[in-house]
């Protein structure tokens, strides 16, 4: 398994030299981040607001559909993967496996999308037309399959208490080891899940909206987004 994340991470890190290559295409995807993390606002904007499920949704804004740098903590995973391998409970490592793959097609999806978009700035209709252009539903039905799994996963750890105690204890070992972001990671998706008492329902609205829009942006006619069949009121909501 360990190989298999040194691999998602690889991709990654070519990923981000292609794009360090090239100014204007890393500030169109850097743009591009952003307006997904303004889309994902928009279509939880009441499990945002939601007193059970605020935490959650903040944590996937933020740890999974963020502009934020990651760079840190994938070095961090590369350079120490043997050390996470024999430090954390296996399930913890097949979390970190799942996460990897996720950054993976992430990067490549929105690397493509950049490459698409002829400027920095977004709108509905030009982010629809680069999302088609790009295509790849089977990979970004994947990419919705990761987010679950991660999710799922972590609500799995919420009912093993000693997990908790344990991440806790780790603390001082995964600093030394230089795993304090990935340790970071696993704390806060600990204690958000946990608060949230169940996460069932948040995931299974996760599911729902994220796959009913890849089918609306597919089928979308990029001039007339929110009025053209088979409009969905996700697509309404976009930026």
């Amino acid at each position: 398994m360990d190989q298999q994340i040194l691999q998602f991470l690889q991709q990654v890190e070519t990923e981000r030299s292609r794009r360090a290559a090239d100014a204007s295409l890393q500030a169109r995807v850097l743009a591009l981040k952003r307006y997904q993390q303004q889309r994902f606002s928009r279509s939880y904007a009441d499990l945002l607001a939601s007193p059970r499920y605020g935490q959650a949704a903040g944590f996937f804004l933020n740890e999974l559909y963020g502009p934020d740098d990651f760079s840190q903590r994938d070095a961090q995973f590369a350079r120490v993967v043997p050390a996470l391998v024999k430090l954390f409970p296996q399930d913890v490592v097949r979390t970190v496996r799942w996460l990897a793959e996720l950054h993976a097609i992430s990067e490549m999806l929105d690397g493509q999308m950049g490459a698409a978009l002829n400027s920095e700035t977004l709108n509905a209709t030009l982010y629809v037309r680069a999302w088609q252009q790009v295509g790849q539903p089977a990979l970004r039905q994947r990419q919705i399959e990761l987010t679950l799994q991660v999710g799922e996963q972590l609500d799995a750890f919420t009912r093993k208490p000693l997990l908790r105690q344990a991440l806790r204890m780790m603390r001082g070992p995964a600093q030394a080891a230089g795993l304090s972001a990935l340790q970071h990671f696993l704390e806060t998706g600990f204690d958000t899940f946990k608060a949230m008492a169940g996460a069932r329902e948040f995931l299974a609205t996760v599911k729902s909206r994220e796959e009913r829009l890849a089918a609306a942006l597919f089928a979308a006619q990029p001039d007339c987004i929110t009025t053209c069949p088979p409009g969905d009121e996700l697509l309404g909501q976009l930026p």
